[in-house]
């Protein structure tokens, strides 16, 4: 580990280790407190992909995995009143969910350097929240994967409800992703802003 590659490394092991305590505290009907600071993980990935190329950003990706994957581990060992805290279904959909969209996230800002300051972690981390969100909810909670942990039940996640309280009938993890995906969108927007500023306090090159 190189030490110019330190400051994203704490940064992102301080999001995933906050969001997997946070998650476990509920924001409203549809959201934990954890859609809020997890997001920001983009963020981090972005602004080292810009400051040092997508093999850094990479390395400080797989350093946030095995943050969450340790956090997961110590989650499974921890019980509360309706068993442990975090699953095998939600740790593997956890894991999954944040390699792939970090990964994403990573390539296609790499390929959109040269554009327009905002437009590669814009759309960077609106395609990779959006992957996250997608895995992340059907791994852990669809009927389709109960096979993957057949003595967790999940069925209450698919409890047909109004669609966010106001659409049409779905499954109730469905309006879950629904509002933590509402919530990665407006974070993406305004995670442009402390972009902006930090290259412009680097002198960075940003048009």
């Amino acid at each position: 580990m190189t030490p110019k590659l330190l400051p994203g490394i704490l940064a992102m092991a301080i999001i995933v280790v906050a969001s997997n305590i946070l998650v476990q505290h509920l924001f409203g009907q549809w959201l934990t407190w954890g859609a809020f600071t997890y997001p920001f993980a983009f963020l981090v990935t972005d602004l080292t992909n810009r400051f040092y190329g997508a093999p850094a950003a990479r390395r400080v990706v797989w350093a946030g995995f095995a943050t969450g994957v340790a956090c997961s581990l110590a989650g499974t060992q921890i019980t509360g009143e309706a068993g442990p805290l975090v699953t095998l279904r939600v740790a593997l959909a956890s894991g999954t969910a944040f390699l792939a969209a970090q990964m994403l996230d990573v390539t296609v800002f790499d390929r959109m350097r040269t554009g327009a300051w905002w437009k590669a972690p814009l759309v960077s981390t609106l395609l990779g929240s959006s992957l996250d969100t997608a895995l992340f909810f059907t791994i852990a909670f669809s009927a389709t994967l109960s096979f993957i942990e057949p003595a967790n039940d999940v069925s209450w996640a698919g409890e047909r409800l109004a669609l966010l309280g106001v659409g049409p009938a779905a499954p109730l993890w469905v309006s879950l992703a629904a509002a933590d995906w509402l919530v990665k969108l407006a974070l993406a927007l305004a995670a442009l802003v402390p972009f902006r500023l930090i290259l412009a306090r680097s002198n960075a090159k940003v048009a």
